[in-house]
């Protein structure tokens, strides 16, 4: 089975490495650039073949499509002579429905929508999929086979994907940037750079870890932390005043628009 990564942006060059470093060989894998340089770049650096969108459209039994939202339009009329109706379609581009897909591409293959994240990249990838009218439960197996090895993955509805990119597809943004956030705060408080670097990424690490394996919700982790007169309830009620989780939601919310903003595009 060859798989096309249409597109060696930065999302492109994410799942090219997911895929490569779960054990896909670099014989399977062709990519699709137009960028001499960036092409040579992506040859160079992980032994695959760069082609065209429309050669590596032609090699492909599976068709990742990872360009921008704005640009899938264009990319699907230009490779639309090259997809049959045997080959697999699987966008990861945010807003795109599996009808706008489907329907610039005349053979009508199988579509799968996904929303995944950068953490493909150290193999904790959170992966959102959904079927498009074409496409049955062979071929959900076949994306969900490709995505698995670098996270876990979910099947949801595709009236809920907007929603999925706000939480998850966007999310390490905002991890990084609350983890940002408290380092400048440790030096502030006087903390060498490095050390507070440290000490909030341990932490990030370990909350993490105690949320997927105790199971129980947030609030009762939280509580627990949170001694009566203490500093985690004078830093939380500072947050509370200042509207920190409205802003959250508020946050998620306005990407949430953004994402079916892009798929009316």
């Amino acid at each position: 089975m060859i798989v096309a990564v249409m597109g060696a942006g930065r999302l492109g060059a994410a799942v090219l490495s997911g895929l490569l470093g779960s054990g896909h060989s670099a014989g399977d894998v062709v990519v699709a650039e137009r960028d001499a340089g960036r092409a040579a770049e992506i040859a160079a650096r992980h032994g695959v073949e760069v082609h065209s969108p429309v050669v590596a459209a032609a090699k492909a039994d599976v068709l990742l499509i990872v360009v921008k939202p704005q640009d899938v339009g264009a990319l699907l009329t230009e490779i639309a002579p090259e997809v049959s109706a045997g080959a697999l379609v699987v966008s990861l581009a945010a807003g795109v429905t599996t009808a706008a897909i489907e329907e610039r591409l005349p053979s009508s293959p199988p579509v799968i929508r996904v929303m995944t994240n950068t953490p493909l990249l150290v193999g904790e990838a959170m992966s959102a999929m959904c079927a498009g009218r074409n496409a049955g439960e062979e071929h959900l197996a076949v994306a969900q086979a490709l995505l698995a090895p670098v996270g876990r993955v979910t099947l949801v509805a595709e009236s809920q994907l907007d929603a999925v990119t706000a939480l998850s597809g966007s999310g390490p943004a905002y991890f990084f940037y609350l983890v940002d956030a408290m380092i400048e705060a440790g030096v502030l408080l006087g903390l060498p750079r490095p050390l507070a670097t440290e000490l909030i990424i341990q932490t990030a690490l370990g909350s993490a870890r105690m949320l997927r394996e105790s199971g129980e919700h947030p609030a009762l982790l939280r509580e627990a932390v949170t001694s009566p007169a203490g500093t985690t309830v004078a830093a939380l009620r500072e947050m509370d005043r200042r509207g920190v989780r409205a802003a959250l939601m508020d946050a998620l919310e306005a990407a949430s628009d953004r994402s079916r903003e892009l798929g009316r595009s």
